[in-house]
């Protein structure tokens, strides 16, 4: 049961993040546009090109706030590394717990004695 609400969840997010995918490029292209109009606004010596800049920014950061549910999809992302190595580790853990076994008897330790071994 576990396994299948961590694929139903996966799943979901997936969904989240292929709808807010078009909105993460833009908010993150509106990020790097901000880091260089900041960066022309800080080189800008005449007064009238700093109120270029800092029109040209607030034009930026309207873009930019206005996909800024884009955040959803980057949580979306973040559950789905979550979730994917959660995955990853019940698997592991699975193939451990079947071999142990409180037995004296050696055929039915054989994958645990084995694994001993390569290790």
């Amino acid at each position: 049961m576990k396994k299948f609400m961590m694929f139903v969840g996966g799943l979901i997010a997936l969904m989240i993040l292929f709808s807010t995918l078009g909105p993460m490029i833009i908010l993150g292209i509106s990020a790097w546009l901000l880091y260089v109009i900041f960066k022309q606004f800080v080189k800008s010596n005449s007064t009238v090109g700093k109120i270029g800049w800092v029109i040209a920014g607030l034009i930026v950061l309207g873009i930019g706030l206005s996909n800024i549910y884009a955040v959803i999809g980057v949580a979306a992302v973040l559950a789905l590394y979550l979730i994917v190595k959660n995955w990853k580790s019940d698997k592991h853990d699975s193939t451990d717990d079947h071999s142990i076994v409180k037995d004296n008897d050696p055929f039915k330790n054989f994958e645990k004695q084995w694994a001993e071994l390569n290790n």
